[in-house]
């Protein structure tokens, strides 16, 4: 019996030292390491106090209310590690407003256009910056110059079928020098969106859908869409059943304007009766169409029916039409002055046919910054090509060079369809396409420089276009020319 009472009062005995040495921390952790709030409504302290009394009759609880002792301390660390964190977001964007305007402006302007139209959400006063004009404009100086690492080009690829189905394909090269392979890496294709006679300028891209102009920026994703001419002065007379209506973009730098150019042409059969007129979409707020006035000696042309375009300077766009089937001719718009200017091509350039509107195969470029005329009529069958450039534009003095390709590259031109031209390269090389789509498609990039020619595959087309025929267009832009909002 004395044992048993000897190791019950051991037992009691360790329990309340124990307990002592919780008190013992738990005072020192009250008092010396956390902040407790002042609006607190339980003493810890009162609390320990009332324990030591009950400690005998329930230990038990004497630990819960411990726990929950130190669970409150806990929750209070939490609460001021919360505040101070809200401080520290508070002074980073006091920082953040503090920057000057100019620096911001540096600094986004070495960025990529996609990484820039995200920042468009960051605040309302980054999107009003990022989408003014004074930014664009200092962005285009910046690329321009060279501040910034000059970016891989994107292709991108307009696909039209019979019923009116449109697809819009960006593509990326898979090898540094751009010349073996064209990869699909985005699909654009929403309602709307492709059409007929792509051209791309300032990073903008403009094609036509059911008669309508659109202008679509793949960086921002933004796109708008024009309305009609509503009253366009010519009629259809009897017979006159052709209708025509080409857009080209281009910029007035010195009302700082981006515009746009619309060509419409009424004609019969083989252009007899022809008659056209042009009109000026100014892309700012409140735009409307206007009618470009002709000068006393302009003559009617229409477009060529798969032409191509070039701009020698922004404010300028030049693209070739036929005043009748045997006479055809540079047109020149400067969108600066809103004057059209024309300067018949020469003799040579039809020479040898019966009916040049509808045997030749010619088309714009620019080379060494002069507009030329790349005519290919003869490359499948000689595999040789003549450029015309034009020289002196006020004396109209030309240049003929002719081109004829290796014979190791002559297979290359020797398919079963037609080649058109799609443009150049930034290095200055002719893109030729084949008209027809097909499994697999590729281009052939022409350097007029060493006459070489070389195949470039695309790859990552949809199946379903090679089952069907349907119009192709293809155009090389800058993908880091391409942060430009407009407003209509």
């Amino acid at each position: 019996m004395k044992r048993g009472r000897m190791n019950l009062k051991q037992v009691h005995t360790e329990q309340d030292l124990k307990l002592k040495q919780c008190q013992s921390i738990a005072q020192v952790v009250s008092s010396d390491q956390i902040e407790i709030r002042e609006d607190a409504k339980v003493d810890n302290s009162s609390i320990l106090f009332k324990l030591k009394k009950k400690r005998r009759s329930s230990p038990f609880c004497n630990l819960v209310v411990i726990m929950g002792s130190f669970l409150g301390l806990a929750l209070t660390r939490q609460n001021i590690i919360t505040t101070r964190r809200r401080k520290r977001k508070r002074r980073r964007s006091r920082d953040m407003s503090e920057i000057p305007l100019d620096l911001l402006i540096e600094i986004l302007c070495r960025l990529p256009g996609k990484y820039l139209a995200r920042f468009k959400c960051v605040s309302k006063q980054w999107s009003s910056l990022i989408s003014s004009r004074y930014f664009c404009e200092s962005l285009y100086k910046t690329i321009r110059q060279g501040k910034q690492q000059q970016q891989e080009p994107h292709l991108y690829m307009c696909l039209v079928d019979d019923d009116g189905q449109s697809a819009l394909l960006s593509m990326s090269p898979t090898s540094p020098d751009n010349t073996t392979c064209f990869l699909v890496d985005q699909d654009l294709s929403i309602p709307e969106m492709g059409g007929y006679f792509l051209n791309v300028f300032h990073g903008l891209m403009c094609f036509s859908v059911r008669k309508k102009a659109c202008i679509y920026n793949p960086s921002t994703g933004q796109r708008l869409i024009l309305p009609q001419i509503k009253k366009p002065n010519i009629i259809a007379d009897q017979g006159q059943v052709m209708y025509i209506k080409r857009h080209y973009i281009g910029y007035d730098p010195v009302d700082n304007q981006h515009k746009l150019l619309c060509t419409i042409v009424m004609y019969c059969d083989r252009l007899f009766h022809l008659k056209s007129e042009h009109w000026v979409f100014v892309l700012e707020a409140g735009g409307s169409w206007k009618k470009v006035v002709s000068h006393m000696n302009y003559r009617p042309h229409a477009p060529f029916a798969l032409g191509q375009y070039c701009y020698i300077s922004g404010s300028v766009v030049h693209y070739l039409a036929w005043h009748d089937m045997y006479t055809c001719a540079i047109v020149s718009f400067d969108f600066r002055s809103e004057e059209l200017t024309t300067i018949v091509a020469p003799d040579d350039v039809r020479a040898d046919m019966s009916i040049p509107a509808l045997e030749m195969k010619a088309d714009l470029i620019e080379c060494g910054g002069k507009v030329a005329i790349f005519e290919h009529s003869k490359l499948k069958i000689e595999g040789m090509v003549v450029l015309w450039v034009l020289e002196d534009a006020e004396k109209k003095e030309w240049s003929k060079k002719s081109l004829v390709l290796q014979p190791c590259q002559r297979h290359l031109v020797q398919a079963d369809t037609e080649l058109i031209l799609k443009g150049t390269t930034r290095d200055g090389k002719v893109i030729l396409a084949p008209f027809e789509m097909h499994p697999g498609f590729y281009i052939l990039c022409f350097d007029l420089g060493s006459n070489d020619l070389r195949k470039v595959d695309i790859k990552g087309v949809p199946h379903h276009w090679f089952d069907k025929e349907c119009y192709i267009d293809l155009r090389l832009m800058d993908e880091n020319e391409s942060l430009i909002y407009l407003e209509t």
